[in-house]
Formats: structure tokens, C-alpha cells, sequence
């Protein structure tokens, strides 16, 4: 008696532990969709306030997917690209912002969006002597955006990225022409020693960078 006793109350602890299991495996696998846009734009915005980019992007993904027309599109890719770059995720801002510019490139905010993708990659230059690309490529989008975008409010803001960017580049061919120089390689020397005098800008007025030395091997 006491046998079949016990061995119904392990058939009963069995069977609970497994419609548990079943429960919990449930719960992971149910998926949310066919949802309105709205949701899937407060659901975004909820992971971003929590600082869940994953969740936020996944449920961009979501709102797009589902609401490829929706007029929170657009503003949905700005707050991410906002969001990113709060966390120094320049190249996924980036995305956003390009995805923004493919998509709405008629938008009366045009000039923003340029102007924060440049802002993006300007906050991305973070070592003095590296990602030289970079410096070509965002001063070469501060030149179209002066061009396209000659009244933008945002102008004074720009010129003074391209500005710091321009020291950067005058800093960049010196310290080449010097390495030249060391490893006696005249003639590449003198070819970046000219571009630093041919600049407007002069290289005595710019204060020299003191780099750590646990950076400087580096670099």
C-alpha cells in the first residue's frame, strides 16, 4: 500500500515538473506579430529608456516590417541613430541614418540627418594618429553638405567639425613626413612635407597632442 502510495505521489511530481517545463518552453517560444504600429513603436521606445538597443532594434525591426508605411518610420530611425550614438555605436547609427536618408530623401529634414551622420562620424575620429580614411571621407561630406545645404542652421556647427578635422589631417601628413624622414625615405618625406605647407593651416599654431604611452605603442 505504502509502495503504491509513493509511487503515485513520483507519477504526480513527474507529471508537474514536465506541464512546468512544457509551460516555461511555451512561454520562450511565443512570438508576438500582426501587431499595430503604434505597439511596436512604444515597445521600441520602452528598450531604449531601459538602454536595450538589441530589444529596441529588433522591435524597429518589427514595426518595419509589418508597417513598411507607417509614419513612425521615420521618426523611429532618427531616435535610434540618437540612441546609438548615446552609446558610441557610431556605425549602427550610421545605418539608421542612411537608412533614413534612402528612404525619406525629400524630407524637410534632410539637412539635420546630414548633419547628425557627420556629427556621428566626427564623435567615431577618437585617436589622434589613426582613421585617417575617416578624416578624408567626413571632410569630404562637410564639402558636399556646404554645397547642398548653403542656409542650414547647422553650418556653424559643421565648419567648426571640418575645421578640427583639417588640424587633424595637417598633424597626420607631419608625423608621416617625420617617419619618412627616420626610416630615410626622403623623397616620401618631402612629398607629405609639402602638403603641410601648401595647408592654410599652420602647423606651429597647432598644440601637439600629449598621448599616453600605453596608447602611443599604438599608434
Amino acid at each position: 500500500m505504502i509502495k503504491k502510495i509513493l509511487r503515485t505521489f513520483s507519477y504526480s511530481l513527474i507529471a508537474g515538473f514536465i506541464m512546468i517545463s512544457f509551460q516555461a518552453c511555451s512561454g520562450k517560444e511565443e512570438q508576438v506579430f500582426n501587431k499595430p504600429a503604434i505597439f511596436w513603436y512604444n515597445e521600441m521606445i520602452k528598450s531604449i529608456d531601459l538602454y536595450d538597443l538589441d530589444k529596441a532594434d529588433d522591435f524597429y525591426t518589427s514595426l518595419n516590417s509589418e508597417h513598411k508605411n507607417s509614419p513612425l518610420i521615420s521618426t523611429s530611425l532618427i531616435i535610434l541613430a540618437n540612441a546609438h550614438v548615446e552609446e558610441e555605436e557610431y556605425e549602427l547609427a550610421n545605418y539608421y541614418l542612411d537608412e533614413y536618408l534612402k528612404r525619406f530623401a525629400m524630407s524637410k529634414n534632410v539637412d539635420y540627418v546630414r548633419f547628425f551622420k557627420i556629427k556621428s562620424k566626427f564623435l567615431a575620429f577618437t585617436a589622434e594618429f589613426r582613421n585617417q580614411k575617416l578624416v578624408k571621407e567626413i571632410l569630404l561630406e562637410i564639402n558636399e553638405y556646404i554645397v547642398k545645404f548653403p542656409n542650414s542652421k547647422y553650418l556653424p556647427l559643421v565648419y567648426t567639425m571640418s575645421t578640427r578635422l583639417e588640424y587633424a589631417q595637417v598633424v597626420f601628413n607631419q608625423e608621416i613626413a617625420d617617419l619618412y624622414e627616420r626610416i630615410d625615405k626622403p623623397e616620401a618625406s618631402k612629398f607629405y612635407e609639402e602638403k603641410v605647407n601648401i595647408s592654410k593651416i599652420d602647423i606651429k599654431d597647432i598644440k601637439k597632442v600629449v598621448t599616453p604611452w600605453y596608447k602611443s605603442i599604438f599608434q
